[in-house]
């Protein structure tokens, strides 16, 4: 997602980055793609589906923003996989959208993350891809296929007209399963975090909940990790939904401000999850 985001088109207040010369730039719910839906049990008892949330008024996919803030000290660290669907020759130019390091580091640390990843990415780093959705510490989401804007005037981003929002997002999902990535979640980030009421409709046959966050890392093109940890460690609520990269080429601050983010937050006595766990807990609210 990598993009300062501001409201667009709808109430929308973060500021997560994205520039790059170019730009970096459910399952089973009715209506899920069927790719992101989990595979039939090898025994009896059947996977227990995903959290989304109930769709908006007038049908429109529902958006998540945080968790309950009143049901103890939990927080999701979430990473945004990006890569574009034009930036295939930077990578083959030696530039690297992947960060095994910032992974190798949340295994080490036993932190559970979401991460929302480009169909475009799976492709680059399939055996990545593969890995991270096959650990159980981590769950896999939706960051469309071509990490292009769903509103026009999004960072620079090409735009992806309505007619087809569904196939780019529903794209995503092929490129995740053809990775090996087995169950990814019925969860979906905007690219940029831009979205509007014409975005929301166009998705809402895919039965995703639309994830956003309320705490930005800052961690987009950052060389000082204490600053991101500071600016994480500001912000963090009860049930919050942090926002950062998976994508060593812009945002290579990011392992070694999570190596001081995750201590501190346990210190203060938070307890990591996934963002299906704060879906869930924010479901029974409804």
């Amino acid at each position: 997602m990598i993009s300062p985001v501001r409201p667009v088109r709808v109430v929308l207040r973060a500021a997560a980055a994205c520039a790059l010369g170019g730009v970096l730039t459910a399952c089973g719910a009715p209506g899920a793609p069927p790719s992101a839906r989990p595979a039939p049990a090898a025994t009896s008892t059947a996977p227990s589906r995903p959290a989304t949330l109930a769709r908006g008024p007038a049908g429109l996919t529902p958006v998540f923003k945080n968790g309950p803030r009143t049901q103890g000290r939990t927080v999701a660290l979430t990473f945004d996989a990006d890569m574009t669907a034009d930036q295939g020759a930077r990578a083959a130019a030696g530039e690297r959208f992947d960060n095994p390091e910032l992974i190798a580091t949340l295994r080490a640390l036993k932190v559970p993350a979401t991460v929302f990843m480009t169909g475009r990415w799976a492709e680059e780093y399939p055996a990545q891809a593969r890995s991270i959705g096959r650990d159980p510490l981590f769950e896999v989401a939706n960051h469309s296929y071509s990490h292009y804007g769903f509103t026009g005037n999004c960072y620079g981003l090409p735009t992806v007209s309505e007619d087809r929002m569904r196939s780019d997002v529903e794209r995503a999902y092929t490129a995740l399963r053809r990775a090996g990535v087995p169950n990814a979640m019925p969860y979906f980030r905007f690219p940029g975090g831009c979205y509007d009421r014409q975005a929301l409709k166009a998705l809402a046959a895919t039965g995703v909940t639309a994830v956003q966050w309320d705490v930005v890392s800052g961690d987009a093109f950052a060389t000082d990790a204490d600053a991101v940890a500071r600016q994480v460690l500001e912000g963090v609520r009860p049930g919050s939904v942090v926002v950062m990269h998976c994508t060593r080429s812009a945002a290579p601050a990011t392992g070694q401000a999570v190596r001081q983010i995750v201590p501190e937050l346990r210190k203060r006595g938070y307890r990591f999850v996934k963002v299906s766990e704060l879906i869930g807990a924010a479901r029974g609210r409804q």
